[in-house]
């Protein structure tokens, strides 16, 4: 009797969402009557027999009506991002927005909108600017850490014209970068002057398009560059009215994420203002209020540090502290200084923290909560034993992709939870992958099979107007590649997420792998053929089949190459170190090499790894000559026993 009157009350809210013209505003309303702490009272074994559906109702009842209220209540009446901003700056102008921790420069709301005018009247056509840029025009960013508030004082700028802003990763080179700039449909190009030597070899390319560039500087030391620090600083603060962009509406493209994809060059994700919004509730729904101080160490040309960040803490009306470049050694003495109440991370971050010396004063500090994803559960839990009892918000999520969780109850090494409620709002499925053809496994009809509680599958997502999939700039190939038609029944369309994942029978979502031709590597997503590409050009090299390994106590996998040496030459671990230095992102660049006399491939002619991937780095798995590469004395080493076992343990440092 008990146990049909408890599922009663459990079933009466569900009832209600179906019966009140508002439904979610019950959503708030049934945690306060109590029923959070309902199951809590029964006996264990007895709490036990009800579905896991239920169980954990109370908590994603929560969930979902503080993702609505923070949607519906906090971003609805915002056409764009830049209408977010403004209207912070104008209630709260003296408020803290951001502090630079190099510079020690600290910009309010109000003041960093001033810049923004100025940015906006120097670069707008309208607004009797000489570069005459307008709404719909592209504008790239290509920037390092230690220029954060400048880049965000001509993101914002641009934004108010109504431009749309592509961030490149200033650690792009040669073909790549002039990719990047291209593929994005710039006007102009705005860098940073310290790159002023990776800038140059691709400016008569980019003057051949008729892209303008510019250096944020108040001289020019590349001909043809145009200085445009002084042209900022000349102009009006004035207040730019938003008729300027009055085009411009909550799905109009706002900005470009690069991304490498599962192949290829890195191509611009199209990111609108109404997901960028959304984006930007992340830390809210998280947890993180109006009188938290949020610090990160990640690059602004990412969508953690950029919208999760900045947004976020715009959002929230909270302060957002810029770390330019991360450092394990002083990251916790910057949380101290700037009383700082939330960490962003990747993985990495904190496996470097918890790889630091131990100092007596770990745990003085106010830092309340950390959000991020790529966290290992051992990392997780070494973490929390040696900083304290700080709350981990585990969340998965892509730039490009159309789902996204949250570990909204902190268990443990999860990546997120799903739930009914949360499935109907964002339908998503783990289906069966064969690996080997990268391929989807379908039954007799022609439909995905979805795999059990505790089996790996691929995650894909259905493509709805409430969550669409953009795709890429200019790219219908590549957008095409990511989707997956037929999957539940005819005609429908889901979104290929490339990660493997495995769900518990609690709904609680585990990070397995990645599929196709890219790995993950220092928090970035490494694509093989790109780097295929790069090292094909080295004059000793006459094949390359680049790989991801895994390296015990490392977040990720490695990469490395298995190459075949051109006839008559011999390898010259010198050489290909100095070359992989100025064509390579650090992350990118491979850390072994397999020299072989031929180089497997299929019938097909595609170069297969499954082998390469399993032996990895294993000496005794292989008589082909292995290099490792040392930093260091700069140069690939031939990897001895001693070294693998360096490896191995740690001693020796990738």
């Amino acid at each position: 009797m008990r146990l049909r009157v408890t599922t009663l009350l459990l079933f009466v809210p569900l009832v209600s969402l179906w019966l009140v013209p508002w439904p979610w505003q019950w959503l708030w309303l049934i945690p306060s009557l109590g029923l959070p702490w309902l199951l809590r009272w029964l006996p264990g074994d007895l709490a036990q027999r009800f579905p896991a559906w239920i169980r954990w109702l109370p908590e994603d009842l929560v969930y979902i009506g503080n993702v609505l209220y923070m949607n519906l209540g906090h971003i609805g009446s915002y056409t764009s991002f830049v209408d977010l901003f403004e209207a912070r700056a104008r209630a709260n102008p003296d408020g803290l927005m951001v502090v630079d921790t190099i510079s020690g420069l600290q910009v309010s709301l109000g003041e960093m909108d001033r810049s923004c005018c100025r940015v906006a009247r120097a670069l707008g056509a309208a607004l009797h600017g000489s570069v005459g840029l307008k709404e719909g025009d592209v504008a790239s960013l290509f920037f390092l850490g230690s220029q954060g508030i400048s880049s965000l004082s001509l993101w914002f700028g641009l934004s108010k014209l109504g431009c749309q802003v592509a961030w490149i990763n200033p650690h792009l080179r040669g073909a790549s970068l002039l990719h990047a700039v291209l593929s994005a449909r710039s006007c102009i190009l705005v860098a940073d002057p310290e790159l002023q030597e990776v800038v140059e070899p691709i400016f008569p390319k980019l003057m051949a398009q008729g892209i303008r560039c510019f250096y944020l500087s108040s001289t020019s030391p590349t001909r043809g560059v145009e200085p445009l620090k002084d042209r900022i600083e000349a102009a009006s603060s004035d207040p730019v009215s938003p008729q300027i962009r009055a085009g411009v509406t909550s799905k109009s493209p706002a900005l470009f994420i690069y991304t490498s994809g599962t192949t290829g060059l890195p191509k611009p994700v199209i990111l609108t203002h109404k997901r960028i919004l959304m984006i930007a509730t992340t830390m809210g729904v998280c947890g993180v209020r109006q009188n938290d101080i949020i610090y990160t160490a990640l690059p602004l040309y990412h969508t953690s540090a950029l919208l999760l960040g900045i947004m976020g803490s715009i959002q929230q009306g909270c302060t957002c502290v810029l770390a330019p470049k991360f450092s394990a050694s002083r990251f916790w003495d910057d949380c101290r200084k700037y009383q700082v109440t939330v960490i962003q991370y990747v993985g990495e971050v904190l496996r470097y923290l918890c790889n630091t010396p131990e100092r007596p004063c770990d745990r003085e500090h106010k830092v309340r909560m950390a959000v991020g994803n790529g966290l290992r559960q051992e990392v997780w839990r070494q973490f929390l034993q040696r900083f304290g009892p700080i709350k981990i918000c585990e969340f998965y999520g892509s730039t490009e992709g159309n789902v996204g969780f949250i570990n909204y109850t902190g268990r443990l090494g999860a990546i997120g939870k799903s739930s009914p409620l949360l499935w109907l709002l964002n339908p998503f499925e783990l289906i069966q992958f064969d690996t080997e053809t990268e391929k989807p496994i379908r039954d007799e009809k022609g439909r995905c099979i979805p795999v059990r509680p505790g089996e790996t599958g691929l995650l894909v997502s259905r493509v709805t107007s409430f969550s669409p999939f953009l795709g890429y700039l200019g790219s219908r190939e590549d957008t095409e590649k990511k989707l997956l038609r037929d999957v539940v029944r005819p005609g429908d369309i889901y979104f290929n997420s490339g990660d493997l994942m495995s769900r518990d029978s609690d709904g609680f979502l585990y990070f397995q792998d990645r599929i196709g031709d890219t790995f993950r590597w220092k928090g970035e997503n490494v694509s093989t053929r790109e780097v295929e590409g790069v090292l094909a050009s080295v004059d000793f090299l006459e094949e390359v089949n680049v790989y991801g390994v895994p390296v015990p106590g490392c977040e990720g996998k490695v990469g490395m190459a298995a190459v075949q040496l051109r006839t008559g030459k011999e390898f010259d671990g010198q050489k290909l170190h100095e070359f992989i230095e100025k064509a390579l992102p650090a992350y990118a660049a491979p850390h072994f090499i397999r020299i072989q006399d031929s180089l497997e491939s299929t019938g097909s002619f595609k170069l297969t790894k499954s082998r390469l991937v399993r032996e990895g780095f294993d000496l005794s798995a292989t008589l082909d000559p292995l290099y490792v590469l040392d930093r260091k004395s700069r140069i690939f080493q031939p990897l001895t026993p001693d070294l693998h076992r360096a490896i191995l343990d740690g001693s020796f440092q990738l």
